[in-house]
């Protein structure tokens, strides 16, 4: 048995944190009620944890008194506390100062002092992890929804095998699988004896058979090629439908959103499976923010998609399709084939037979996630592109995004395809600074 002390942070990330400490106590600063009193009218996924949590404790506060304690059905009990005055003081004379901080560590030291069992403060705010463990106390990360970045799945694989499989992959378009692998993951064959003979594939789980990639018995897809193994896998990916959802993760330059507009646009507009392209992307400012902008929902979300844009005209520049009579980003979002839409009207939606793109999904928490990727109806391809080393969100981090949580969660199901992308092609500077900067 244990106290964990949870501050602010770890609420507004999971308004289910009440919930997810077992049999333990569960202690709520009454600094921290007060904090999530300030982000109950925000628009975001913030305000409307902070309007759970608050719902949440009103409906225990109706079983009982939570400052002594109320039950949860999950075997704990949850406490709304205040420290004491003396500690109170004697924090606030170290630090100078009384804010939402001093309270949290007043309570949780009074928690350590006074009672016979352990007390942990949880929070994800790091200078208060700081704080806390110069006070002593035992500390830690909200770490539910954690991946650890450096084990990440990656979504391929190398096989050194015999020539043999390699010449049977390329010619019948699949060979037998001899390896335990995961649903879809992209296996790269390379001869003990030969480096340079090579075959590409993926592992189709129904069949138990590696089979050949979709782009290697079709044409460039609006001129668009792909420049590395990575970048094939990923449009095999983006173009096989029986794979739902596919999470591209990659650092800037490697193709991701390039590679899902061209896929979107082919299966679109060649070949008609989809009705429409429907691409979002949370509204992050790289730096100091410009404030509000004006106009209209779409006038307002123009700068947030200039990436789209911007590789929606590059393909269309790269090919002559005068016979489409499509001629740029425009024109396909004046026709309806592409439509731009913010994350905050998809609560609630269900979202049938469209490529649905969800870009620069990293500063999406895990609960973001989930709620976009329940939206998904019955014929609808969902693509989800980031890189967790871009990180905007003040509330997560590369471990505990939505992005890479996805990634885990999804790895071994049927539906969902994985690619690493990790080879810069915009261009040789683009590539050098991100690997040097």
């Amino acid at each position: 048995m244990k106290n964990y002390i949870l501050d602010t942070t770890v609420l507004l990330h999971d308004a289910q944190a009440l919930f997810a400490f077992e049999e333990n106590n569960v202690v709520i600063p009454i600094s921290v009620i007060e904090d999530i009193d300030h982000f109950k009218k925000d628009v975001s996924e913030t305000g409307r944890n902070a309007r759970h949590v608050s719902r949440v404790l009103d409906g225990l506060r109706r079983r009982g008194a939570v400052t002594s304690g109320v039950k949860l059905d999950s075997g704990g009990t949850v406490y709304v506390k205040t420290g004491s005055e003396k500690v109170l003081r004697q924090i606030a004379s170290v630090f100078r100062e009384r804010n939402g901080d001093v309270y949290t560590l007043a309570v949780a030291v009074s928690a350590r002092d006074s009672e016979s069992i352990p007390a942990v403060l949880v929070t994800k705010d790091i200078n208060l992890r700081i704080k806390a463990d110069a006070l002593g106390l035992t500390v830690e990360d909200y770490e539910s929804d954690r991946v650890d970045i450096e084990e990440l799945y990656s979504g391929s694989a190398e096989i050194r095998t015999a020539g043999g499989r390699i010449d049977t992959l390329n010619k019948d378009g699949r060979v037998v699988v001899e390896e335990e692998l995961l649903p879809n993951q992209y296996i790269a064959l390379i001869d003990v004896e030969d480096e340079a003979h090579v075959a590409l594939g993926r592992f189709d789980a129904e069949r138990n058979r590696i089979v050949r990639l979709y782009q290697a018995e079709h044409e460039a897809i609006w001129r668009v090629n792909a420049r590395n193994r990575e970048q094939a896998f990923a449009f095999d990916a983006l173009l096989t439908d029986s794979i739902g959802l596919v999470t591209l993760l990659g650092k800037a330059g490697t193709g991701k959103t390039l590679l899902a507009v061209a896929a979107a646009i082919y299966k679109t507009v060649d070949e008609n499976v989809f009705s429409r392209i429907l691409v979002s992307r949370p509204t992050f400012p790289m730096g100091k923010d410009i404030g509000y902008l004006p106009g209209t929902v779409e006038e307002k979300l123009t700068p947030w998609m200039y990436p789209i844009a911007d590789n929606t005209d590059l393909i269309m520049r790269n090919e002559s399709r005068a016979r489409r009579q499509i001629r740029g980003f425009r024109e396909l979002v004046d026709m309806g084939i592409l439509v731009i839409e913010p994350l905050t009207y998809i609560r609630g939606r269900s979202i049938h037979n469209q490529y649905l793109i969800i870009d620069e999904a990293q500063n999406l928490t895990p609960h973001e996630m989930k709620t976009i990727i329940t939206r998904v109806g019955e014929g609808t391809k969902i693509i989800i592109t980031g890189d967790p080393y871009q990180i905007d969100n003040l509330y997560i981090d590369s471990s505990s995004n939505g992005l890479t949580f996805v990634v885990e969660r999804f790895k071994r199901e049927s539906i969902s395809a994985h690619v690493t992308l990790r080879k810069g092609e915009r261009s040789v500077l683009s590539e050098l600074a991100a690997n040097l900067l």
